[in-house]
C-alpha cells in the first residue's frame, strides 16, 4: 500500500510488534513520514537511531521516569481541580473528549513547558492544534494545504519555545529557578562530564514538540475512553468511586494527591489498563527499511516504511 506518497507495509499483531520493536537498527531504523519530520523537526527521538537515540532517550528519561515524576503529582492535581472548577462544576452536560483535550494540554503545558495559565499558554494551544491538523498529510507545501498551515504553526511554536529556553537558561544562571521545575528546565540543566550541554537547543525544541503532540493525543484519548467505560458500566463506576472515596477519607479536604495515593488506586489502574487494551490510543508507529528482509515469506524492499 502507499501512504502519504511512500510505499508502506502494514504489520499488526503481537508477533509483528515484537519484531518491529526488537529488530536491529541495520534492518529497521526510526524514520517518520516526511510530514511528521518537517513539522516536528529532525532531531526528535522518533527520528533517531543507535547512539543518538540512546543519548536523547537518556536525557528525556531524566524527567519522565517514575522516580522523577513523583514530585509533580501535586502540580497535576492542582491543574485538574482548576479544570473541573472551570469546565465541569455547575454544568448539566459536558463534552468529554474536547474537555479531556483541554485538560491534557494544560497539564502538559505546566509540566513540560513550564507555563501557567495566561496568554502564552492560550496562544500555544491554538498553534499546537493547528500544527497537529497537518502532521499526517501529503507534504505539499502550498498556501492552501493543511501541511503548509501546519508548517507555519510549527515555526511559530519553535520561536516561542526558543524564547522560553533563553528565559529559563537565564533563570538557572541567576539561581531563581529549580532544576526540576519543568521538563525544559531539567533538560537545560543536564551536563556531560566535561560540563558541555547534553542536548542542543534544537534537540530540546524538537523533542518538546513531539512530546507535546504524542502526550496530548494518547492521554486525552485514554481519558475519554475511560469516561465512556465508567458511563456505560455502572458496576465499574461504583467500584472506582468506592476506591477513590477510601483514599479521600485519609486526606484533608484541601490536601493534594501524592504518589502514595496513586499507588493505592489499584482498581482504577486496572480499569485504565483495560481501556488501553480495548481502545489503544496510538494507531501505529513507523520504521524505515534499511535493507531488504523477509517477513513470513514476504520480501520487504529497502526504502519502504513499516
Amino acid at each position: 500500500m502507499s501512504l502519504l506518497g511512500t510505499p508502506v507495509l502494514l504489520l499488526h499483531g503481537q508477533a509483528a510488534n515484537k519484531f518491529i520493536y526488537t529488530c536491529d537498527s541495520n534492518i529497521l531504523d526510526n524514520q517518520q513520514p516526511l510530514s511528521i519530520r518537517r513539522v516536528c523537526g529532525e532531531k526528535n527521538i522518533l527520528e533517531l537511531s543507535g547512539h543518538e537515540h540512546k543519548r536523547v532517550r537518556g536525557a528525556l528519561l531524566s524527567f519522565l521516569k517514575p522516580e522523577a515524576l513523583k514530585q509533580y503529582v501535586g502540580k497535576m492535581d492542582e491543574e485538574i481541580r482548576r479544570h473541573l472548577e472551570m469546565h465541569w462544576h455547575g454544568k448539566s452536560k459536558v463534552l468529554a473528549m474536547p474537555s479531556m483535550k483541554t485538560l491534557t494540554f494544560n497539564v502538559i503545558s505546566s509540566l513540560i513547558i513550564g507555563i501557567e495559565q495566561g496568554e502564552t499558554r492560550d496562544i500555544l494551544i491554538e498553534l499546537y492544534y493547528q500544527l497537529m491538523k497537518g502532521i499526517i498529510s501529503l507534504p505539499i507545501n502550498l498556501p492552501f494545504t493543511r501541511f503548509n498551515r501546519s508548517l507555519q504553526a510549527s515555526a511559530k511554536v519553535r520561536t516561542i519555545l526558543l524564547d522560553l529556553l533563553q528565559e529559563k537558561r537565564a533563570a538557572l544562571q541567576n539561581v531563581t529557578a529549580s532544576r526540576q521545575q519543568d521538563f525544559i528546565t531539567t533538560l537545560l540543566s543536564l551536563r556531560n562530564e566535561d560540563n558541555s550541554v547534553v542536548l542542543s537547543d534544537e534537540e530540546i525544541v524538537d523533542n518538546v514538540t513531539v512530546l507535546m503532540i504524542a502526550g496530548h493525543d494518547t492521554t486525552s484519548n485514554l481519558l475519554s475512553f475511560l469516561i465512556r467505560i465508567l458511563a456505560t458500566n455502572p458496576s465499574v463506576y461504583s467500584s472506582v468511586i468506592q476506591e477513590q472515596e477510601e483514599i479521600l477519607k485519609s486526606k484533608a479536604s484541601m490536601d493534594l494527591l501524592t504518589w502514595d495515593d496513586l499507588t493505592r488506586m489499584k482498581y482504577t489502574w486496572r480499569v485504565a489498563m483495560e481501556s488501553l487494551r480495548m481502545t489503544p490510543p496510538a494507531f501505529c508507529s513507523f520504521r524505515n527499511v534499511v535493507k531488504d528482509f523477509e517477513y513470513e515469506g514476504y520480501l520487504v524492499p529497502k526504502g519502504w516504511r513499516v
